[in-house]
């Protein structure tokens, strides 16, 4: 009997310190694998994330990465816990999305930056005709930079008090008489066989097979609204030091991540880091 008593208690102790063993291997604090859910527009976001699907793996992390259409639910989702994180919006969109909606979303890292561009429709140049119809996205932070790209580009002037603010209310000046049709972004390049022109956000451009090539008038990779509309890794706050948004964090901003997207597209998409 006593003999065999030892033998248990060998057993025991045995499983114990392999059980220690593992769960202070690794990146984890544990041998479970922790499942990060993040929501992200098809091109290029979720085609960024899946660059690092297998780094995060060999950390322990299940990266699920969740496509959407549009801009609202990413962000609800991640309000509400559905999604541990986002990765489709510029800080002024998600700063303008938390004022009017109530939401509690804070950017983790600055990933890349989209130049908004003007594409053709009807058109093949911007000496549109009189009355001509241009696309802008509807919402308000990418409204005010379409605005602005415009302006820059010589079809009309804007108030210069509007800034980012910007809407169709703030133009002073119109000379062609030009009709801006206000289209949710997701919609415009769909629209283009309707339109003359369309100012269009460099994701949408990406999944319509559109490249900084093709545009007749482009955000400068230097400009200001380089620095400003920089895409974010976005989590709801009190999540920022979760370690795996942390371990994504940093696997996005890696050299193997920056060649991707130079390799990729085109100038369409610029890496922030």
């Amino acid at each position: 009997m006593k003999k065999l008593t030892a033998i248990l208690l060998t057993l025991v102790l045995a499983f114990a310190l392999v059980s220690c063993g593992s769960q202070t291997s690794g990146g984890n604090t544990s041998s479970e694998t922790v499942v990060l859910k993040v929501g992200a527009s098809p091109s290029p976001h979720a085609e960024i994330l899946e660059v690092v699907k297998d780094d995060l793996a060999a950390q322990g992390i299940d990266l699920q990465i969740v496509e959407f259409d549009d801009y609202v639910l990413p962000n609800t989702s991640t309000e509400d816990g559905s999604l541990d994180a986002n990765y489709f919006q510029h800080t002024p969109y998600l700063e303008d999305f938390n004022a009017t909606r109530g939401t509690h979303l804070v950017s983790v890292a600055v990933i890349h930056y989209e130049p908004l561009g003007i594409y053709t429709g009807k058109s093949n140049s911007l000496d549109v005709a009189d009355g001509a119809v241009i696309g802008v996205p509807n919402d308000a932070t990418n409204e005010a930079r379409a605005l602005l790209l415009l302006e820059a580009s010589g079809l009309l002037t804007l108030d210069p008090n509007a800034g980012l603010n910007a809407t169709v209310l703030d133009i002073t000046s119109n000379p062609k008489n030009l009709k801006i049709e206000e289209i949710e972004a997701a919609q415009l390049t769909a629209h283009l066989e309707d339109l003359d022109l369309a100012v269009i956000n460099g994701n949408y451009a990406v999944q319509a097979g559109l490249s900084a090539k093709d545009a007749l008038a482009f955000e400068d990779k230097d400009s200001e609204a380089a620095n400003i509309y920089g895409n974010v890794l976005v989590v709801k706050e009190g999540n920022e030091n979760n370690p795996a948004v942390l371990a994504l964090a940093d696997a996005l901003r890696t050299d193997k991540v920056r060649k991707f997207i130079e390799d990729n597209y085109a100038g369409v998409v610029v890496p922030k880091f």
